[in-house]
């Protein structure tokens, strides 16, 4: 038992460590103890209590005037047992007698006090007269106390101020530490991200584990009279991967593995920047082999030069400088690789991406077919998922997703599941989930008229008509004209998940977005502000198809489009002529396909009617309600032969299996 009270003992002051401000502490206290301690004894009162019930019964000792402000009362002993003074007749601290003094009062002034105390005791003879004693006392911890409190407290302002302004970083927040890196040096237990949690990325994990191998084993490379590559550069749209990318190699590497932002380098202040970069590599030599990863780099790797407000951009272009010589410049940065990411790399300087400074652009594009599935396989784990799920048919609708973006499927699909109290997330709540992240939440208690709902019904069904009869339109999913977000009513398609696109392909898609305007005309005989995001979406499309890809005969084989995002946006790279024939081309592309839309609307009209009926009685309408009007969609796409191929495959694989497993029933 005693070497458990020791043990508990010792454990309790394992962490106790001692701090020198502890003292100036106590001290302070100290002060602020003795300077309370000396009248703390006293009672205050006042002249005509003095004088009523101790002066004149003659209960008074002696009266003491202290540096002619206050008189001290002291009370003769023989009354001290008397009840009245019961109160002060010991010290607050312990049991000890308190021999005064027992009272104090202002006196205002020393003469005024001397005639008042003289008359009060006219009717005593003389040797029952008190005259009071004068003192000059002088209060060394209260003056002490007036001039430490201000000053304690000017300094801890700076104190505090000098933290904040140098990040809280150690050394008692001094100015000076401003200029260190803002950088985290991040440890493998830290990070539990794996290369296993990254799905989809092949070709960049490729490269990434490749990098990692070359920091790990440089031998293998250099004896080749290979280099180590200086850097490399994630580019992709957001939500793609990249920063998931350089988690994973600071969870595989066993190399110091620093990370900041892009920003985390710009300040206030004039060359902190430089300075910065200049202690981000240091850091980094000292520790090599090591990997720096800077995201969001192009908010210090713009191009130079390119800001309209002269000399505002000073800083930031100091600050890509130091940069630019710590990559590749006089000094010698071996051991050092620095990994970047960017969704901007069209903006980004050109010394910056250079070979010799990022020799690799790993491009993390949006995931593919088979990439989503693998994509979901890896965020459906801790979700309880209904057996049934197909994840191929997850991924099938899920096309244009980002990696974010999935992951937004999965968690809204648990969420809504949640809502409704099942036991688990279902087919339906993951189309739910689709909807509420493209479409935005439904709005059931809009008030919509019912003139307009026959509108916004007919429009949706032009849509799925066009869409259904032409072959390189995307086929649709599913019709609603319940209000989602902005929008009075929506038309869910699958597009086909292409590398090129014909001409044909962008007409039919063009004709598709006409289709609900054209259903208006044709059955209304007027037209609305309902298609104005389709009128958008169509004249983006036909401006490209003219000015970009080259796809117009009267124009011709000209791009005017600038990928190096270079261009000057104050002078056209055109004449007014041309000018002029693009739109002209334009306009006569537009109105082909609305004519075009009005005639298969017209060809289909009674199914047109019936369909929109439908989806005024029904208010959501999927593609087995369009087969059953339409007929089967004489189209297929490329990924819907695949997927039935793919059946097909495994419908025969089962079946030999089967066959198999039937003779050896036979044979036993």
């Amino acid at each position: 038992m005693k070497n458990k009270k020791k043990q508990t003992f010792k454990s309790g002051f394992k962490g106790f460590k001692f701090q020198i401000y502890w003292i100036y502490v106590i001290i302070f206290i100290f002060f602020i103890g003795l300077n309370f301690m000396g009248t703390e004894m006293s009672k205050p009162t006042n002249w005509q209590e003095f004088n009523s019930q101790m002066l004149q019964p003659q209960k008074v000792d002696k009266i003491v005037v202290v540096n002619k402000e206050k008189a001290y009362i002291y009370i003769d002993k023989d009354f001290l047992s008397e009840e009245k003074f019961k109160e002060i007749s010991k010290k607050r601290f312990g049991d000890a007698p308190n021999y005064g003094p027992h009272y104090y009062f202002e006196i205002g002034s020393v003469e005024t006090f001397a005639n008042d105390l003289k008359e009060a005791q006219s009717s005593f003879e003389n040797d029952e007269k008190l005259s009071p004693f004068y003192e000059t006392r002088s209060d060394v911890f209260g003056d002490i106390l007036g001039w430490i409190l201000p000053l304690a407290f000017f300094v801890l302002i700076w104190i505090f101020i000098m933290k904040r302004m140098s990040g809280g970083s150690g050394g008692g927040g001094q100015i000076f530490n401003i200029g260190k890196t803002q950088g985290k040096l991040i440890n493998k237990e830290d990070v539990k991200v794996t290369f296993k949690d990254v799905a989809g990325l092949e070709e960049a994990k490729e490269e990434i584990t490749e990098i990692v191998d070359f920091l790990k084993s440089p031998g293998k490379y250099t004896k080749l009279g290979g280099k180590i590559p200086r850097g490399a550069m994630l580019v992709g749209p957001p939500g793609t991967g990249k920063t998931l990318l350089a988690k994973a190699v600071a969870g595989e590497a066993k190399v110091p593995f620093f990370s900041l932002s892009g920003s985390d380098f710009v300040e206030m202040f004039v060359g902190v920047g430089a300075s910065r970069v200049r202690d981000l590599f240091k850091q980094a030599k000292e520790k090599s082999p090591a990997i720096i990863f800077i995201d969001e780099i192009d908010a210090i790797g713009r191009a130079r030069g390119k800001n309209a407000m002269t000399g505002s951009n000073d800083e930031r272009e100091n600050t890509l400088n130091q940069l630019l010589t710590e990559m590749d410049g006089f000094g010698t940065n071996s051991g050092v690789i620095v990994m970047a990411a960017t969704n901007r790399a069209d903006v980004l300087d050109n010394a910056l991406t250079r070979a010799g400074r990022f020799d690799r652009q790993i491009f993390v594009d949006l995931p593919d077919l088979v990439e989503r599935k693998e994509i979901f396989e890896v965020h459906l784990k801790p979700i309880k998922i209904n057996k049934a799920i197909d994840v191929n048919f997850l991924a099938r609708q899920t096309p244009g997703f980002s990696g974010a973006d999935i992951a937004n499927v999965c968690n809204e699909a648990a969420l809504i599941a949640a809502r409704k109290s099942k036991h688990n997330v279902t087919k339906q709540d993951f189309l739910d989930a689709v909807d509420r992240i493209i479409g935005g939440l439904e709005k059931k208690s809009k008030i919509i008229s019912p003139t307009e709902k026959k509108t916004i019904a007919f429009h949706e069904a032009g849509h799925a008509t066009v869409s259904w009869m032409l072959e390189f339109a995307s086929p649709l999913v599913k019709v609603t004209i319940v209000p989602r977000g902005k929008s009075l009513g929506a038309a869910w398609y699958l597009p086909e998940e292409r590398q090129l696109t014909t001409t044909e392909q962008m007409l039919d898609e063009i004709c598709s977005a006409m289709g609900g305007r054209a259903a208006e005309d044709l059955f209304f005989n007027k037209i609305s502000t309902g298609a104005l995001s389709d009128l958008e979406k169509t004249t983006k499309m036909a401006y490209a198809m003219v000015s970009m890809y080259g796809l117009s005969k009267e124009v011709g084989n000209i791009s005017y489009y600038d990928s190096s995002g270079q261009q000057n946006g104050f002078t056209k790279p055109y004449s007014e002529e041309r000018a002029q024939q693009i739109d002209k081309e334009v306009s006569r592309i537009l109105a082909e396909q609305y004519l075009r839309a009005k005639k298969v609307l017209s060809e289909n009209k009674v199914k047109v009617e019936k369909l929109g009926s439908e989806l005024l009685e029904k208010e959501v309408i999927f593609k087995a309600d369009l087969e059953k009007i339409f007929g089967e969609r004489k189209w297929k796409s490329f990924e819907e032969n695949q997927l039935l191929e793919m059946d097909k495959a495994k419908k025969s694989k089962i079946s030999k299996t089967s066959k198999t497993s039937k003779k050896d029933d036979k044979a036993i």
